[in-house]
């Protein structure tokens, strides 16, 4: 079994098309997930992208996307060493670099950032990895 880590743009992205998740594979994810996931299609229906009724259809999705969110103790602490190590204002989107840290097998994310910040601590994995 194959533990992804994802963040919200490639939740956002795996709920939009409605492809299944590969077989063998476990997505885990930070316990904000969910929420970064709404505000993104809040905004979206609000700047006239989409629909108000396919922005619900797409927050029901989000709900029966099948991940572990983590926010624990360990997670929030591995955030917060690795926001320091990087010389990062904020923790927020790092938060999911600590939950692949710590629980993944790779991080699947399109985010430079994150890419670059996940050098040499965990492995990447594209998006295609998802459903292989």
């Amino acid at each position: 079994m194959t533990r992804l880590a994802i963040d919200a743009e490639v939740a956002l992205r795996l709920i939009i098309e409605g492809r299944p998740i590969g077989e063998g594979h476990t997505l885990v994810g930070a316990a904000s997930l969910r929420s970064l996931v709404s505000a993104e299609l809040y905004r979206r229906v609000r700047a006239g992208e989409l629909e108000t009724r396919a922005g619900r259809e797409l927050l029901e999705r989000v709900a029966e996307l099948r991940i572990r969110l983590l926010g624990d103790r360990g997670s929030r602490a591995m955030a917060w060493k690795l926001a320091s190590e990087l010389g990062r204002d904020e923790i927020g989107p790092i938060e999911t670099l600590a939950v692949a840290v710590l629980q993944a097998d790779a991080l699947v994310t399109d985010d430079p950032g994150l890419v670059a910040a996940a050098e040499g601590r965990v492995p990447l994995a594209g998006y295609d990895a998802l459903f292989g």
